[in-house]
């Protein structure tokens, strides 16, 4: 009988520990998803702005998680090595360092308003935005401190909750949404307002489910995650943010890239825009089936890593990226051939500009075609760099890569020579690409050499 492929056994395990995690993922984006959709019903004005606020928040949201993410790698190890108090440890101080930063982040979003109209972006949608962000951005920090839960309970592979809980999340914003930008059930219309509050209840919904959770099922109990959480731990507290503010730096520029992208579509008009937030929405949501596997990934690595077992770190890692790309293959083929469904799904019929932007839209999907692979490729080697805890180097291949040549490019295709949103688009693939090739080469020195304990 023909011996069972290693590497068909870690495909199984990454999906196991994967697939709940991309639901997650695909459940956690849906609530940005709603809010385009139902504020793109509601007015144009309403959806380029919350492409703005959207874009800035998540900006924000990105640099604060990186202390978040650092814990699952952390942990990963932690088990790996057989180190239970690490894991209470890591976690913990993952929560102190979320909760400064996003105490720390709210006053970007209460003035808003003048960094945006800085940067180019019409008054009108500027101001718009501002009023969604000072609503939303009371919810930074149970936004962060669900992530590091999230994180925490991926690392000990207790992913089923992380997505029901989120999926139910997805459900409490159509509701909240549906009663507060329209108007219904009685209650007031607010518009952009009422999507605000319906994100920041949500969050603290979430939040507060995981609490529950992680606090009461009795194999977490061993951890004591919340007994004496007042009391600092400067140690671990120092390792944290040491592994994690790489972290942020990296999605930042990587977020930067695309927030960057959308400030250049503003200056083109506003209908582009509007296009761009659609298209950015869809492209976005297949990208966070690639960021699950990825997030599954690092939980894999991080345990070999822990563990000392360079074999099972290359195996894992060939197995990840094997099944990341056969999703990229099929996001290519809806892209080229669903554009005008796609894009429609976002706009009212009786939008007067709808083939307009639906139009702007398709080409700008056949673009992202293009960089399919390069952002599976980039995000997946991320992750299992993070999992053998390297993510100093990567930060500046991702950096250079995003914003030394990905914004250029699309400054110089899409402004400079007049190419338009299309070739503004095209500029990120020029640095998706790159990253891709960098980040790569940067892990093949991790698989000629033993993994160790960091």
């Amino acid at each position: 009988m023909m011996k069972p492929s290693p590497y068909g056994a870690h495909a199984r395990a990454v999906l196991v520990l994967g697939l709940p995690l991309i639901g997650s993922h695909l459940a956690q984006f849906g609530l940005h998803v709603t809010d385009t959709i139902m504020l793109g019903w509601y007015s144009v004005p309403a959806l380029a702005a919350v492409v703005l606020g959207a874009s800035t928040f998540f900006s924000v949201f990105i640099l604060g998680s990186g202390f978040a993410l650092a814990v699952m790698p952390m942990v990963a190890g932690a088990l790996g090595s057989g180190e239970d108090a690490e894991v209470r440890r890591t976690a913990r101080m993952g929560l102190w360092l979320s909760l400064l930063f996003g105490i720390v982040s709210f006053p970007v979003m209460w003035w808003s308003g003048p960094l945006l109209r800085g940067l180019g972006q019409d008054a009108q949608i500027a101001g718009l935005a501002q009023d969604y962000l000072r609503i939303a951005g009371l919810g930074m920090v149970p936004a962060l401190l669900v992530m590091v839960l999230k994180s925490y309970l991926a690392a000990l592979e207790r992913t089923q909750v992380v997505l029901w809980v989120t999926v139910a999340a997805v459900g409490l914003n159509i509701v909240v949404n549906w009663a507060l930008i329209f108007g219904n059930w009685g209650a007031p219309e607010l518009g952009l307002r009422g999507a605000a509050i319906a994100s920041v209840l949500v969050q603290a919904g979430t939040l507060l489910a995981l609490c529950i959770y992680a606090a009461w099922l009795p194999e977490l109990r061993r951890y004591a995650l919340f007994q004496r959480l007042w009391r600092p731990d400067w140690a671990a507290f120092a390792q944290v943010f040491r592994l994690g503010w790489p972290i942020g730096l990296t999605g930042l520029a990587e977020s930067g890239l695309f927030a960057a992208s959308a400030l250049m579509m503003g200056w083109v008009g506003t209908q582009e825009l509007a296009a761009h937030g659609i298209a950015l929405e869809i492209t976005a949501l297949a990208f966070m089936v690639h960021l699950g596997l990825s997030n599954a990934a690092t939980v894999r690595a991080g345990r070999a890593h822990g563990q000392g077992d360079a074999v099972a770190l290359r195996q894992g890692a060939l197995a990840a990226v094997a099944l990341s790309f056969a999703f990229g293959t099929l996001t290519i083929i809806a892209f080229l051939t669903l554009p005008e469904l796609l894009v429609g799904a976002f706009l009212s019929q009786d939008e007067p500009d709808r083939d307009t932007i639906i139009a702007i839209g398709r080409s700008l999907l056949v673009v992202a075609a293009l960089f399919q692979f390069a952002d599976a490729a980039q995000v997946m080697v991320l992750g299992l760099l993070r999992g053998v805890q390297d993510t100093r180097i990567p930060m500046i291949l991702a950096s250079v890569s995003y914003w030394l040549v990905g914004i250029p490019a699309s400054y110089v295709m899409g402004i400079h020579l007049g190419g338009g949103g299309v070739w503004i688009w095209a500029g990120l693939v020029v640095g998706l690409a790159l990253a891709a090739v960098l980040l790569s080469l940067r892990f093949v020195r991790h698989l000629r050499m033993p993994a160790r304990p960091a």
